[in-house]
């Protein structure tokens, strides 16, 4: 039997970036549900007081602190970090979930750009590089000089399956005549998560430094019926991925109870990758 005091991640302080779309909401509410410290930070300034009022009705504001983070901008991670130290006085848990991604849902599926590869805008590639990898790169830098004062820290980078496959375009074949593709911009960006995560495992193991990832899958967000038809047929476990599926192992990665990984990429999606 597991001990429930290993799990836990009551008291520890955890940054989440990318925390205003649907894996990061859902993942800050999981850790103030199991009365964690959290840092939901995400660049929208306008909606920043609109998120900040709707945890206020469900959590104890002195658990949370809402900020506009810029993960490109070394002012705005600057600043946001300078809150986070101000407020809760150490950085126990990064979570590095900010990310452009094309999205197939009912609302994303129309403002893709569905040039093939051949086509597809290299500003659109250069756009995601510079917020998917340079960012991810430039906001664990400043939180590693953090954790490096306090002697120790956790990082949980956000991977994807495409980190590890290649996407399956049948997947995005909606039978309406219309062209659609995964970009390779996502591909490209996220693919460096999980040789970025060993990186980081390797070299601040002795600093008591943990590194580790998870890469999810067909994260359900209202998707129409012909993509949901696919999935179901391309995936051994035949269904999207509930949001609240993915609470399990981000808690898990967060607490104690993974103290001896490092180095490792944490596959949640539904057995995509394994066929």
């Amino acid at each position: 039997m597991v001990d429930n005091d290993v799990v836990s991640v009551r008291g520890k302080v955890i940054v989440v970036t990318g925390a205003f779309g649907l894996i990061g909401t859902e993942v800050c509410r999981a850790y103030l549900r199991n009365q964690a410290k959290v840092v939901v930070a995400g660049h929208n300034a306008g909606i920043v007081s609109g998120i900040a009022k709707g945890l206020e009705a469900e959590f104890d504001c002195e658990n949370f602190l809402v900020c506009d983070l810029d993960v490109t901008s070394h002012s705005s991670i600057d600043r946001c970090l300078g809150m986070v130290v101000s407020r809760f006085g150490r950085v126990d848990v990064l979570v590095n979930n900010a990310a452009i991604d094309a999205k197939f849902d009912r609302e994303g599926i129309g403002r893709n750009d569905s040039s093939r590869f051949e086509d597809y805008p290299i500003e659109l590639v250069r756009k995601s590089l510079e917020v998917n990898l340079i960012g991810a790169v430039q906001m664990t830098q400043a939180v590693c000089k953090q954790m490096l004062r306090q002697d120790g820290g956790n990082i949980i980078n956000v991977a994807s399956s495409y980190s590890l496959v290649s996407p399956n375009q049948q997947l995005y074949d909606m039978g309406d005549g219309k062209v659609n593709y995964k970009p390779v911009d996502y591909v490209v960006s996220k693919s460096f998560m999980p040789n970025f995560t060993r990186y980081l495992a390797t070299l601040y193991a002795r600093d008591n430094i943990r590194c580790n990832a998870i890469a999810p899958h067909g994260v359900y967000a209202g998707h129409g019926e012909m993509f949901l038809e696919n999935f179901s047929r391309l995936s051994p476990i035949g269904r999207m991925c509930e949001k609240n599926e993915l609470d399990g192992p981000f808690l898990f990665l967060a607490s104690e109870a993974s103290s001896y990984m490092t180095g490792s990429v944490l596959v949640v999606d539904g057995g995509w990758t394994a066929w």
